[in-house]
This record gives C-alpha cells, structure tokens and sequence, in this order.
C-alpha cells in the first residue's frame, strides 16, 4: 500500500499541491500541474464526510467514547501508538494530519489548506506510525506526559492531546470503481478490553487499594502530567514526493482528543471504577413492597 503527502508552494500567484508519498524506493510519476485554484471555503466542515481514523495500540483499536460532541480514546501511558486512515471514496484523497497541534511531517502548525499532507488511494487505507523525519525515516508516536512530549522539546504546547484529520479530494479525478470488501470478521475488542479492565479491578473491596484507586482517580494530575505524544524511536519509512491537485473545500474533519483513564473519569466521559462487588449497583435492584402479612422475627 503506498502512503503519500502534499505540500503548497506559492508560484506567482498559482498554486502547485505536491504529494508525499509511501513507496518502496519508488519515485512516482508527476500527475499534477500548475493550476489557478481558488480559496479554500471559509466555512468549517462539521461532517467526517464517511473517512475514518483509528488509534492502535499494538495493532488493536483503542475503544472510542462519543461525548461532549467529540470523541475521545484512553492514552496507555508510555505505550507506542498508530493512527489508521480510511478512505471511501473511489478518488484518491489528501489528509491532513496533525497530533498536539503539529503536521506529522513537518512539525508545523498552519491550517489544514496549507499544510503539507498525505495521499489515500481509492478505498485505501494507510498507517501513520510516527513524525516523518525524512525522507526514509519516521519516529514513533507514544504516549507520555506533557513535560516529555515532543511538542514541549520543539515549544509548541498549547495543543497537546489532540488527533486532526482534514481530508481533501483530488480535484477532477478518475473514479474508481470499489472493489468487492469481504465482509469484516468478528471484532473482539470489546471482549479484550473488558479482559483488560477486569485485571485492572479488585475481586474485592480492601481498604488499601480502594483508598489508592480512589486517591489515583480523584486527585489531580500535576499541570505537565496530562497526556501527550512524544518522539520515540527510529523506523525505516520510504516515502517520495508527488504532485496533486485538490478540490479547494475540506470533504471531511475528524478529531479525536486523548486523555489518561483519570483524566477521562474527572471529565465524565467514562465512568468512575468501584471494587467489585459494588454494594450500589445492590442497592439499585432494590424494591419496596413483596407479598407479606407480616413483620417476620429478626
């Protein structure tokens, strides 16, 4: 599968949109030329237009929480992590993509329209596994603190915890016809992650691990303690530049913000844990009358 990227160069007044792409030590051919292209439209996209990104962890998808019109992911602390990008539609597409605020391969922080961006063939779907460093190399995402991430190591902070995708079309591009998808096999990840929480909680009420899980969950994390994306350690990632004209108006926005488990408790996106068994889910089953005569003895 071949991942490419785009970049905007300003040439007296035209616009050329060249691609960044994923190959195996292959140069692709030029497919783009020198257009007028009008501005981008002013308006914000509110749809995901039908794209789709995904967090992994070790190959699996982090579980995924609607809420407060965003969506949300638990961060594992010091865990790599991928970003996984779909595209349905029979045309290639451009994405823009971004972690706390910065392109993934540049580093820079301008507007979507502007930034350099990676080229999704029809129905395709790549993996984006760390900042492209250049043009054979990549570092790995992971998850750490603010104080370790890599925007504190360059001085861009002030959008740490965060995943953007802007999706653009090629402009006047040949549709593909789709190709025939088998049907998805059974996705387990609710199984793995409801295993992956039991271990987490007591069989039990104790004093001291409920006092520390109630301690770890209602105190405050430090201001630099939050989660956010660092630069880990060096892969091999061929990529090759291309040129590619886009349609001027976004098809699609995604975000997707990132916090740790307690972060997303004092936010009220997940619920707060209890040692099991939970005597208030008990008392929820309670009832007020049953068929008695009586008072019976003690």
């Amino acid at each position: 599968m071949k991942k490419t990227v785009v970049t905007v160069i300003s040439v007296i007044g035209l616009l050329l949109l060249g691609a960044f792409a994923f190959s195996t030590g292959k140069t692709l051919a030029n497919v783009g030329e020198m257009v007028n292209v009008p501005e981008p439209n002013p308006e914000p996209v509110v749809s995901d237009g039908g794209f789709e990104i995904e967090v992994l962890v070790n190959g699996t998808p982090l579980e995924e929480y609607a809420a407060r019109g965003r969506r949300y992911v638990e961060a594992l602390e010091g865990e790599e992590y991928e970003i996984r990008v779909h595209n349905p539609l029979g045309v290639r597409v451009a994405v823009a993509l971004s972690v706390d605020g910065m392109n993934t391969i540049d580093a820079r922080r301008t507007s979507a329209w502007e930034a350099s961006k990676w080229v999704i063939e029809p129905y395709g779907t790549i993996t984006i596994n760390g900042w492209q460093m250049s043009s054979s190399r990549t570092r790995r995402f992971y998850f750490t603190t603010e104080g370790d991430s890599y925007g504190a190591k360059i001085g861009q902070t002030a959008n740490l915890g965060v995943i953007s995708a802007v999706f653009f079309r090629e402009n006047r591009p040949i549709v593909v016809v789709p190709p025939q998808r088998p049907p998805r096999p059974y996705d387990d990840r609710v199984d793995r992650d409801e295993e992956r929480r039991s271990d987490k909680e007591p069989i039990s009420p104790q004093a001291g691990s409920s006092a520390q899980s109630k301690n770890a969950e209602t105190t405050p994390r430090p201001d630099d303690d939050y989660a956010a994306t660092g630069i880990g350690r060096n892969v091999r990632n061929d990529v090759t530049w291309i040129n590619l004209n886009l349609e001027s108006h976004p098809a699609g926005d995604i975000t997707i913000r990132y916090e740790y488990h307690d972060s997303l408790v004092r936010l009220g996106i997940i619920p707060r844990r209890y040692p099991r068994p939970d005597a208030l889910r008990r008392r929820e089953g309670s009832t007020g009358f049953e068929d008695r005569r009586y008072s019976p003895e003690p």
